[in-house]
């Protein structure tokens, strides 16, 4: 407990206690990423998964349709090229959002999921929940 009051009264960390990657550099490549595409893909992403709730069905399956469009014809999200990110090592947006929370994941596997799986998931969520359990969604 002495070594973290000394270190809370100086700010700072002993070295055996910091972590092994530079942290600046970390927050550096993080800070080139979060721009103004960065945020506008988060909202319409967070929109995919919260949109069943709030708009009917046939908007929903259109736009999941599209993005499995876009997977399909030119193998990657068109968004990410304009937030910094290269289709390199199985990245995704959905790995850069991993990353900046700090959870460990598999990028080539988490790749996989994203393309192949979740969307189309998405789209029988939505039937399911509007047309099987009547759900009225809240804006149109």
């Amino acid at each position: 407990m002495a070594i973290i009051r000394a270190c809370i009264k100086c700010n700072s960390v002993p070295k055996n206690r910091r972590k092994p990657n530079s942290f600046m550099q970390k927050e550096k490549n993080i800070n080139s990423v979060l721009n103004a595409a960065f945020w506008f893909h988060l909202f319409i992403t967070a929109l995919a998964w919260i949109g069943p709730f709030l708009f009917s069905w046939y908007w929903m399956i259109s736009a999941y349709g599209i993005v499995i469009l876009q997977f399909m014809v030119f193998g990657r999200c068109l968004l990410n090229k304009s937030h910094g990110l290269k289709d390199e090592n199985s990245a995704t947006f959905y790995s850069v959002v991993f990353e900046l929370l700090e959870i460990k994941h598999n990028p080539s596997r988490l790749k996989y999921w994203v393309r192949n799986w979740f969307y189309p998931f998405l789209a029988v969520f939505t039937l399911v929940l509007q047309i099987l359990f009547k759900w009225e969604p809240l804006l149109f």
